[in-house]
C-alpha cells in the first residue's frame, strides 16, 4: 500500500517538540510533505536560536517516518525561520578590527581541511571536510545549457585515467544528469540503515538524487530541502578513499550554489562557458561568486568552441570562438581548454557512454585529457604552495 501524506502526519503527531506546548503537527511546524517513490521529504520550522538543540527532533522525525510500513526512505530538514522583529539588523557596535585572515592552499588530508590533521586556515577554516576525500572540486556554470554536466563527467574520467581514485556528486537536484550520462540504473544500497553506498560505473563512485527518484519526477523543493538532500548525499555516503570528488553543481548562482561554496572545503572550481558574450556574462557571475567566498578558481573551459564539418573538414565557429580564453586572460585565471562541438560527444553522452570512457585515447577525448591534466596540475601546485610557502595574509 502506498504511503500517504495523512499517514505521515499521523505518525508525526506522536512527536512532541521539546519546549513547545504540543506536537509538531498541531503546532504547524511541519511543511508540505512531498512523497516520491515511497520516499518522504519535508521540513520542520523551528526558532533560529534553537535550531542546533532541536537537531534531535529532526532525527527523531526522520527515523519515525522511515519506520512506517511502505516507506523506503526519508529526508527531513530543519528550517530556522526568523521572526519579523529579528530581521532588522542590530545597531552598530564598536569593535576591534578583525584579525588577519590566512589563506592556505587546499590540502590533501582526509577530509579535515589541512595536511596531516592540521587545522584548516583561510577559506577552508570552519568548513567540515568529508572523511576519506582528499580534494573536492566544483564544476559550475553561470547558466544552464552550456554542457556543464558533460564536462564534469568527462573531467572526472580524465582524472581517473591518471590513476586517481575519483568520485562524482550530482548536486543538481532539479535536473540530475549522472544516471543517464553514466548509464547507471537502480537504487543505492544502504549501510546500517542510514549511510548510502554510492553507485559505480567506469571506475567512478557516483551519487545523485536521480538514483532515489524516478527520472520524470519533478523536485518541487524549497532551498532548505535542497540543502538537506545535498548534505546527505555528500556526508552520509560511504565514499571510501578518494583523491578527488568532482561536484557537478547546479547552474546559476543561487542559494544551493552559495551554500555549497560556503560550507564545503572546496579545493577549487572549474567554470564552464560557451564562447558567446551572453554565456560569458553569466560565467563571470559564477566566477565572482566563488571568489567572494574564497574558493580558488582553477580555470575556465570553453565548451562548444567550434565545429568541424565531417564531410569537408571545414571549421565553423558557430557560437563564436575564443571568448572564454579572452575572458580568462582578462580575469587573471587559467584557461583550461576548448571542447569542440562534436556529434560523437553528444551521442556518447546520451547513450550513457561518455567519450572519455568510450575512447579515452581517441581524438574526441583529447580536449578532456588536456583539461584533466591542467586541473590536476593546478591542484598539485596549490597543495605544494600551501605546504612549502608562508600563508598569504589579507588585512
Amino acid at each position: 500500500m502506498p504511503v500517504t501524506k495523512q499517514a505521515v502526519l499521523e505518525t508525526l503527531k506522536a512527536l512532541d517538540a521539546p519546549g513547545f506546548p504540543g506536537d509538531i503537527v498541531s503546532l504547524g511546524l511541519v511543511s508540505e510533505i512531498f512523497i516520491a517513490d515511497n520516499k518522504v521529504f519535508f521540513s520542520i520550522t523551528v526558532p533560529t536560536e534553537r535550531a542546533q538543540e532541536l537537531e534531535k527532533l529532526r532525527l527523531a522525525a526522520e527515523n519515525a517516518v522511515k519506520a512506517m510500513p511502505g516507506v523506503d526512505g526519508a529526508v527531513v530538514a530543519l528550517t530556522a525561520e526568523k521572526r519579523q522583529a529579528e530581521r532588522a539588523p542590530p545597531p552598530p557596535q564598536p569593535a576591534a578590527p578583525p584579525p588577519p585572515r590566512q589563506v592556505a592552499a587546499p590540502q590533501h588530508g582526509h577530509g579535515h581541511g589541512g595536511p596531516a590533521g592540521r587545522p584548516a586556515r583561510g577559506p577552508l577554516a570552519g568548513k567540515r571536510g568529508v572523511p576519506g576525500i582528499k580534494a573536492i572540486i566544483a564544476v559550475a556554470s553561470g547558466k544552464g545549457g552550456v554542457g556543464k554536466s558533460t564536462t564534469a563527467v568527462n573531467l572526472a574520467l580524465a582524472l581517473k585515467a591518471r590513476g586517481l581514485a575519483v568520485g562524482i556528486l550530482d548536486a543538481d537536484i532539479y535536473g540530475p544528469s549522472m544516471p543517464r550520462l553514466l548509464g547507471i540504473r537502480g537504487k543505492p544500497e544502504t549501510v546500517n540503515g542510514r549511510t548510502l553506498k554510492p553507485m559505480r560505473n567506469y571506475g567512478l563512485e557516483v551519487m545523485s538524487i536521480g538514483f532515489l527518484v524516478e527520472e520524470d519526477t519533478p523536485m518541487i523543493w524549497r532551498g532548505p530541502m535542497v540543502m538537506s538532500a545535498l548534505t546527505q548525499m555528500l556526508r552520509e555516503v560511504e565514499w571510501g578513499e578518494l583523491d578527488v570528488l568532482v561536484v557537478d553543481m547546479p547552474p546559476g548562482t543561487g542559494d544551493a550554489q552559495l551554500s555549497m561554496a560556503q560550507q564545503v572545503p572546496l579545493a577549487g572550481a572549474v567554470i564552464v562557458s560557451t564562447p558567446q558574450d551572453l554565456a560569458l556574462i553569466d560565467a563571470r557571475k559564477g566566477l565572482n561568486m566563488f571568489r567572494k567566498v574564497d574558493v580558488p578558481v582553477l580555470g575556465i573551459v570553453e565548451n562548444m568552441s567550434y565545429f568541424i564539418a565531417p564531410d569537408t573538414g571545414n571549421r565553423y565557429d558557430i557560437f563564436g570562438h575564443g571568448g572564454a580564453e579572452r575572458e580568462a586572460a582578462r580575469l587573471g585565471v587559467p584557461f583550461l581548454g576548448a571542447v569542440p562541438l562534436e556529434m560523437v560527444i553528444r551521442e556518447s553522452s546520451d547513450a550513457g557512454r561518455p567519450v572519455m570512457a568510450l575512447e579515452p585515447d581517441g581524438p574526441h577525448a583529447e580536449a578532456y585529457r588536456t583539461i584533466g591534466e591542467r586541473v590536476w596540475q593546478q591542484l598539485k601546485a596549490r597543495e605544494e604552495a600551501g605546504s612549502s610557502q608562508p600563508a598569504i595574509v589579507f588585512e
